[in-house]
């Protein structure tokens, strides 16, 4: 089988929500578009909103200490701004999260599926020229579901890749085959990237990402099959181009 992008995703608000896509145009520099564009910063954020900037994750409320929002599904309406939210236990919301209006009924709508005992959150907030990524440069992240295969098996539970949060899913791979990859080139579609390290995984991927619930031991079977943490790789855009499902992958050195 041919290695290959079998899914796009992109997350609007970081960790609060996930669109699929079936093609997207990369910008060298950049993150997917619109993928993190924004965040929630918590009530005890060190967040300047005078000069925003990236900032660390700690700032923002996450699924690593409030797994519900896993749940979370998005879609967004590129002509105007706006993004629709659905959570099983929330109703629908649509909102332009530039709105200071819309960007405090997005506050008042998280609240209640965010963990009580963690920073609530606070204000929407976004930097002008970069996605907050967990990454402090524009990231791209890819998972081989060969390797979450491997890690479902390891948990002795089927399980949903979108745990990973990710942009690429690729299938098609080795599992682990992403590990060689960091310094290397990939061809995808018109667009290239470069692999730049593995990811280093936390909380958020124990959670159901239907369900909202904590559910399989994903770090622990990290740590028993393979003595780490990882599953993914953080790429960045090299040459500017389209992607869209199906299209082959070309490792470069």
């Amino acid at each position: 089988m041919t290695a290959a992008v079998r899914d796009i995703w992109r997350h609007p608000i970081k960790a609060h929500g996930r669109e699929r896509l079936a093609q997207v145009d990369l910008t060298v520099g950049a993150a997917l578009p619109w993928d993190r564009v924004w965040a929630v910063a918590h009530e005890a954020a060190r967040f300047d909103d005078a000069a925003p900037a990236w900032a660390h994750c700690r700032n923002f409320t996450r699924a690593a200490g409030s797994p519900s929002l896993m749940a979370i599904e998005a879609e967004v309406d590129e002509a105007s701004g706006r993004i629709r939210l659905t959570h099983p236990d929330r109703p629908e919301i649509s909102i332009d999260p530039a709105d200071p209006a819309d960007a405090a009924r997005f506050i008042a709508w998280a609240g209640p599926i965010t963990n009580p005992d963690r920073p609530q959150p606070a204000r929407l907030v976004r930097a002008p020229d970069q996605a907050m990524t967990d990454t402090d440069f524009p990231s791209i992240s890819l998972i081989n579901l060969a390797t979450h295969a491997a890690v479902a098996a390891e948990v002795g539970q089927e399980l949903s890749p979108l745990r990973w949060r990710g942009n690429l899913l690729l299938e098609g791979l080795a599992p682990w085959a992403e590990m060689d990859w960091p310094g290397k080139r990939l061809q995808i579609g018109s667009a290239e990237l470069e692999v730049v390290e593995p990811i280093v995984r936390c909380m958020a991927t124990t959670a159901n990402p239907v369900t909202g619930e904590r559910d399989a031991d994903t770090l622990g079977a990290l740590k028993r099959g393979w003595g780490h943490q990882i599953c993914g790789v953080y790429a960045v855009v090299t040459q500017a181009g389209t992607i869209r499902a199906g299209d082959p992958i070309e490792v470069r050195p």
